[in-house]
């Protein structure tokens, strides 16, 4: 068989070509040219898109998610315990909600992040009756109107506003390549206003917030000047300012944001929560008191624990050296996220990755700077060690989001 004939066979059309010289140079160039032809074929065959996987992202949230279900079970054992109550119903629940959002994880991952893009409108038109509908219809609670009720679980839609709105900046800034330009900036502005003022409503401002994080670190990662940058966070500021002039946000949530300021002048009703967390913490010292004999936690001193405080249950138990463990896989988790960013295919998929690093960084900051004192009184959950299923649920999709781009990303 001839050295042209062979190439064919094995190698293509591509290759064919090669060998359809003349003589023993026409062999040497069809040889030449499958040796460097057929290692590429081979190394560009396509993988399934799981195999592609970030597997230290997944495994880091997954110790988290783990470990928030042990932190629960011992912030809220010892009080149900004394009440008479199963010591395991939190315990139960949050393992309920860790394998729902595993589920809603894994399907987020396989699913191509981009075609999100196409779908966004429908995501965005969907929340936003979603959040209506909390203000009209919702399920209140120590004044606040935030929860659908629905079989006997509460779902609260200004959560599932964070991710949506994600990804409707995203799409919105990817369109633009060449940049945003002022008017852009305004339009992009009053499309996260609306979801944003209707969690305020709620109110929820911890989570209105966030939002607002989010939607500064995008359009940065989206290239905005400087200046609309600076521009942007006055107008932040004066919006606070409205806010409070006009009612929708109560006293007692300006008392809670500003008591860090001055602890000594605020109301004890203003830093009670955080003053048992911080004595908590202290009580912990540099190992803690051993996991399940924490006596503050046990004894329920430290109210709203298995939520906004749970950081405090950590401190008290594991210590100084826990705590950073904790804040190191944290670390690792926003690292990664980072990473995804960096290698995106695409400007939708990086900033997809950019508001999905704003939500997780600024919520552990803010969280754990509010158990220790130096960051004001939110009511921001700590990404997969809080109580809830709502938070829970985003948080492992905001990381199903950063799998998919990360499956589908250059190498």
């Amino acid at each position: 068989m001839a050295g042209g004939e062979r190439a064919r066979l094995r190698g293509g059309p591509l290759v064919a070509s090669a060998g359809s010289g003349h003589g023993e140079a026409g062999n040497l160039v069809a040889r030449s040219t499958l040796v460097n032809y057929a290692p590429a074929t081979i190394a560009t065959r396509p993988r399934h898109v799981s195999a592609r996987f970030d597997l230290v992202l997944l495994a880091s949230t997954m110790v988290l998610a783990v470990g928030g279900v042990i932190i629960i079970y011992s912030a809220t054992r010892g009080n149900l315990s004394l009440a008479r109550l199963d010591p395991h119903y939190y315990l139960k629940r949050q393992a309920v909600f860790v394998v729902l959002g595993v589920v809603v994880m894994a399907a987020v991952a396989l699913f191509d992040y981009r075609r999100l893009e196409q779908i966004s409108t429908v995501l965005y038109v969907a929340i936003l009756v979603g959040l209506l509908g909390v203000l009209a219809l919702g399920s209140s609670s120590q004044g606040s109107q935030r929860w659908f009720s629905v079989g006997g679980q509460q779902l609260q839609p200004s959560e599932f506003a964070t991710v949506v709105l994600i990804i409707a900046i995203a799409t919105y800034c990817s369109r633009r390549p060449d940049g945003l330009d002022f008017r852009d900036m305004v339009r992009v502005v009053l499309l996260a206003a609306v979801p944003i003022l209707l969690v305020i409503k709620q109110p929820d401002l911890g989570t209105g917030i966030v939002m607002m994080v989010i939607l500064m670190v995008m359009l940065a990662a989206a290239g905005i000047p400087g200046r609309y940058l600076v521009l942007l966070i006055v107008g932040a500021v004066l919006l606070v300012i409205l806010a409070i002039n006009v009612g929708l946000v109560k006293h007692y949530q300006i008392d809670r944001l500003t008591s860090f300021i001055s602890p000594n002048g605020a109301s004890q009703n203003a830093i009670y929560n955080v003053t048992q967390a911080k004595e908590a913490i202290a009580v912990g010292g540099v190992f803690g008191q051993g996991l399940f004999h924490g006596a503050l936690t046990n004894l329920a001193y430290v109210p709203e624990q298995k939520t906004d405080f749970i950081f405090s249950a950590v401190g008290e138990q594991l210590g100084f050296v826990g705590a950073g463990v904790l804040l190191m896989v944290y670390g690792v988790v926003a690292w990664r996220v980072l990473r995804t960013a960096q290698l995106a295919r695409d400007n939708f998929g990086r900033l997809l990755c950019s508001g999905v690093f704003a939500l997780l960084v600024f919520s552990i900051f803010e969280n754990v700077g509010m158990n220790m004192g130096i960051m004001p009184v939110a009511g921001i959950p700590l990404p997969f060690l809080s109580y809830g299923g709502s938070s829970v649920v985003v948080f492992f999709a905001a990381i199903g989001l950063t799998l998919s781009v990360n499956a589908r990303s250059v190498r």
